[in-house]
């Protein structure tokens, strides 16, 4: 885990679990020089989900120093010294606490072995603390005095002890914020949109005007003609992203006006689709269905898009001995080997610069923007961002597919569920082709935690567009329907919601936990206000538990209160953890209230935040976070909470209306 990197320098390798090979790789380091300065490589991008700021705590706790001694250096695409780097399925924290940890106490251990052996007293009697090795008699040694003596030890020779987690000073402490807020808040922070490269020039791209279409003719004289304009030229689908016309100009002004002066026909694709017609097809692909001895509901879910803050995004410098992409990526590794393969050039020639996400929710593990910059770049010699609208970004994403949900269920004398019956109609994603097998949206989609035995079946109709990863995947659809149809069975049968899931989740799980602590901070047991409606959710998925409790005003639509309760292990940040509950708690409140993307004659219709309606400041509601302390191993957090909280946001400001579809109450046609 120990190698030197030039005299005087403490380097210690983290070992990153490489998954194609089941072994571990020392990758990511954790880096000591002359001058005692402490750095650590992150390996994961972070899309704010907040990875930087537990690798800088889990390292200054290891070292007895403050996050703020702690340099942080984002590691480029390279997944043969970092091993796997996609941001994906709530892994980033679950897959480095270990690693890093151990690479910053094994880093700790030498500068203690070094200093004992300095002072000849046993390594027992030394301690650390303010970057410093302390002993009651010999006194105090900083690291900088230390780091050459501790580069030459053997490290197999010296042993390495975690600190536990009674000792902490600031893992799983709650004072501990996030490193890099100031600079995101005074606006330091280099996003991906930020990446200018000195000479850099700017492309911005005409995109088919309905589904499907491609170019047909092209006039590019009046856009050649005006001032800034560089070149213009065809990108083809899917080598070159999406497909357009590309517009490489001197600044992004001069791009998007020359744009403008584009004459274009298309021809292809569906200029008549229409997600109305999508939903009938989808309801008409659920099988045929006998005699119903029981209850049964019908839920329907639209399409989102991920629309982060920042809009997609690459720049790219293609030169004759490799390739430079700046950008906001969730795979820097995965997308070098992509570039090296498609290229067919060497992985050594490519390097991926990750740069800071102003959101990505899934989105960005596609290449789409860094293909368009590539080509663009290629043409031109010189580096090329290509940079998207906010139309551009809403009209051609890659959606969370649409969906219909029946659910049946039989009832007991007591009313509650004793069978039950899922039956799902939806679409692949598009951009991971191994989901259109049914078993495996199941697998991503069913994580009904109840004692109540039955079927879920899944019948998966071709893709009309595309689309992909979305927060939590098909889980926030299925469990939607899920604990809203098990809250009209409660209603039924006049159960109380909170004690109905008590009694039907297993003994003493992880879930009768979080749900008993959600209910004591919502006070469930006293009568709601009145006006006032409650709604109930659970979810156990990605190693964590999470129980929601919302509050509404349903003649109003709008919601007072989020009560959630959260058992992640050992919660190493407890802001982050709360701050990830936040949004997943935003984001549903979001799509309960109207949010959806809708295809009229093969167009998406919305195109911003004023049509494509995302909560706002007034909407938010109070957000109460519990975590349940837990000695299970470490969970994942950043898609955990979306599912139960739109749930149970849509079960509460239904009130006494059935919950049927998702938005309630609007046509998601």
């Amino acid at each position: 885990m120990l190698r030197g990197a030039g005299a005087g320098a403490l380097v210690v390798a983290i070992p990153v679990p490489v998954l194609a090979s089941g072994g571990l790789v020392p990758n990511v380091f954790v880096r000591l020089d002359d001058a005692g300065r402490i750095t650590a490589t992150v390996p994961r991008p972070d899309t704010g989900q907040g990875v930087r700021t537990v690798v800088a705590l889990m390292v200054a706790e290891e070292l007895s120093v403050e996050p703020g001694d702690v340099q942080l250096e984002q590691a480029p695409g390279d997944t043969e010294r970092f091993g796997p780097q996609a941001v994906m399925n709530s892994t980033s924290v679950r897959q480095l606490s270990t690693p890093v940890r151990t690479a910053a106490a094994t880093a700790r251990c030498l500068l203690v072995t070094a200093a004992a052996t300095r002072w000849r007293v046993p390594v027992a009697e030394c301690t650390t603390r303010d970057g410093a090795v302390h002993h009651p008699r010999r006194g105090r040694a900083p690291y900088r005095s230390l780091v050459r003596a501790a580069a030459a030890l053997d490290p197999a020779t010296v042993p390495v002890a975690l600190t536990p987690p009674e000792k902490w000073r600031l893992l799983g402490k709650t004072r501990a914020g996030r490193v890099d807020a100031r600079d995101i808040t005074t606006g330091r922070t280099r996003y991906g949109i930020d990446s200018r490269p000195p000479g850099g020039l700017v492309a911005v791209v005409a995109r088919p005007p309905w589904i499907g279409a491609v170019p047909d003719t092209i006039d590019d004289t009046a856009a050649r003609a005006l001032p800034g304009v560089v070149d213009v030229l065809t990108l083809t689908a899917p080598a070159e992203g999406q497909g357009g016309v590309a517009v490489i100009a001197k600044s992004t002004h001069q791009a998007l006006k020359a744009r403008d002066a584009l004459r274009v026909t298309w021809r292809g694709g569906t200029p008549t689709a229409d997600s109305r017609t999508w939903l009938s097809d989808l309801r008409a692909a659920l099988p045929a269905q006998g005699p119903i001895n029981g209850m049964q509901q019908v839920f329907e879910m639209p399409l989102l898009a991920h629309a982060p803050m920042e809009p997609m995004n690459a720049t790219a410098h293609v030169r004759p001995d490799g390739v430079t992409i700046w950008a906001p990526t969730q795979d820097p590794g995965g997308l070098r080997t992509q570039l090296a393969r498609q290229l067919g050039v060497p992985a050594t020639s490519v390097r991926v610069e990750t740069a800071a996400s102003g959101g990505a929710f899934g989105r960005r593990i596609e290449p789409d923007p860094v293909l368009e910059a590539v080509a663009c770049s290629r043409r031109t010699g010189t580096p090329v961002q290509v940079l998207w609208t906010r139309a551009d970004d809403m009209r051609n994403d890659s959606y969370r597919p649409m969906s219909v949900h029946r659910l049946s269920a039989e009832l007991g004398p007591d009313g509650l569920p004793i069978r039950r019956a899922h039956e799902v109609a939806t679409w692949p994603l598009t951009v991971l082709p191994i989901f259109a097998n049914p078993a495996l949206i199941k697998a991503s989609g069913d994580h009904f935690p109840y004692s109540v035995p039955g079927d879920v079946t899944v019948t998966v109709r071709p893709a009309p567009l595309r689309t992909g990863f979305w927060r939590s995947v098909y889980a926030g659809q299925f469990v939607y329907a899920e604990e809203n149809f098990l809250t009209e069975i409660g209603k039924r049968s006049g159960l109380d919601q909170v004690a109905l899931r008590r009694t039907l989740l297993p003994p003493a799980s992880r879930l009768h936990r979080v749900l008993d602590a959600v209910a004591a901070r919502a006070r469930w047991t006293r009568p709601p206000a009145p006006g006032t409606t409650r709604g109930v959710a659970c979810l156990e998925d990605y190693g964590s538990a999470i129980a929601v409790i919302a509050v509404a005003d349903p003649a109003s639509r709008r919601l007072l209160r989020v009560h959630a309760a959260v058992d992640v292990g050992v919660a190493l940040h407890p802001s982050g953890v709360r701050a990830q509950v936040e949004g997943c708690v935003i984001d549903a409140l979001s799509t309960v209230l109207g949010a959806q993307i809708t295809v009229r004659n093969g167009q998406v219709a919305e195109s911003s935040f004023g049509d494509y309606k995302w909560a706002r400041l007034g909407q938010t509601p109070d957000i109460d976070v519990t975590i349940v302390p837990s000695t299970t191993p470490l969970g994942g957090l950043g898609e955990l909470a979306y599912p139960p909280a739109v749930a149970a946001i849509a079960a509460a400001l239904a009130g006494d209306a059935p919950v049927t579809g998702m938005p309630f109450g609007v046509d998601v046609g």
